[in-house]
């Protein structure tokens, strides 16, 4: 790709972004969709939040995503923020308009995509969810928003998951999230669930770590989908997989959150044909071709 006089500047802010795959996602994005743009990480150090943002406007930036530790702390330098962040309570992409920037997060709408793409549905769906963190917190927001029957969220610290399932029940004026300590998942009653992990648990190097080890757990899994990409396989994948149940990591997401921040930025629609594309680029750099 040229660059010139017209190229628009796009980035990553947080700490650490030195690992980051988001450049290989915009940049050839870029390349496909013909547009004058690159894509790079910029380190943000702790306390440089509001200089970053601000300076990024002032540069004209076109935007920005917001990766840990800052997906909370942006939202109080943002001129405006979309609803489904702001009732997520973290921002992932900022667009620039007239006098600041927008916030947005695109992670969920970027795993319902995925999901999407590997045949699965949310609505009317019974599902188990593991962790009650951001991410977590995230995704049972999606979960209730898309019409889940119920969504059991399993935590360690029950007062945890206690406190995001009456959040996110108000917020959609149903009771569908039920909040569990982790040991008690023999509690959920029989039948066959989607299962989301979404803890930390398992990410490398610790690929041999996981949540629930008991196969009768599994046995209620009819599929699962982990928000890691790395490893490739989490011990969760295998243990679903080993009692028949289909298996997904988090990679496309990583890909579709992405995609949607790209169409933000450029005011156009992202292909299944490229965004898979781009997911085979993604899988060539980590060594899954």
């Amino acid at each position: 790709m040229k660059i010139d006089g017209k190229t628009r500047v796009c980035g990553l802010i947080g700490n650490p972004v030195e690992h980051t795959l988001s450049p290989l996602i915009h940049n050839t994005l870029a390349d496909r969709m013909g547009h004058s743009l690159v894509y790079v990480p910029f380190p943000v150090g702790t306390g440089r939040v509001a200089d970053a943002v601000a300076g990024a406007d002032a540069l004209g930036i076109l935007g920005l995503n917001v990766t840990v530790p800052y997906k909370s702390e942006v939202t109080a330098y943002l001129k405006e923020i979309d609803p489904l962040a702001r009732d997520i309570g973290a921002v992932n992409t900022l667009v620039r308009t007239d006098g600041g920037y927008k916030g947005y997060n695109t992670d969920m709408e970027g795993l319902y995509r995925a999901m999407q793409s590997e045949g699965l549905t949310i609505r009317g769906e019974r599902i188990i969810l593991l962790g009650a963190g951001g991410a977590a917190r995230a995704v049972a927001y999606l979960c209730a928003v898309k019409g889940a029957d119920r969504v059991y969220m399993l935590n360690r610290t029950l007062s945890k998951a206690e406190e995001v399932a009456a959040e996110v029940n108000g917020r959609v004026g149903r009771q569908v999230i039920v909040p569990m300590h982790t040991g008690d998942y023999t509690m959920i009653p029989d039948g066959k669930y989607l299962a989301i992990q979404g803890t930390s648990v398992g990410l490398a190097p610790n690929a041999d770590d996981v949540v629930i080890a008991d196969d009768a757990f599994y046995a209620k899994v009819h599929t699962g989908f982990d928000l890691i990409y790395s490893p490739w396989e989490t011990k969760f994948m295998r243990l679903a997989r080993a009692s028949g149940a289909k298996a997904y990591n988090g990679l496309k997401m990583l890909l579709y959150q992405g995609v949607i921040a790209y169409e933000l930025w450029n005011g156009v629609y992202i292909s299944d044909e490229d965004a898979l594309a781009v997911y085979e680029t993604l899988c060539k750099q980590i060594g899954q071709a």
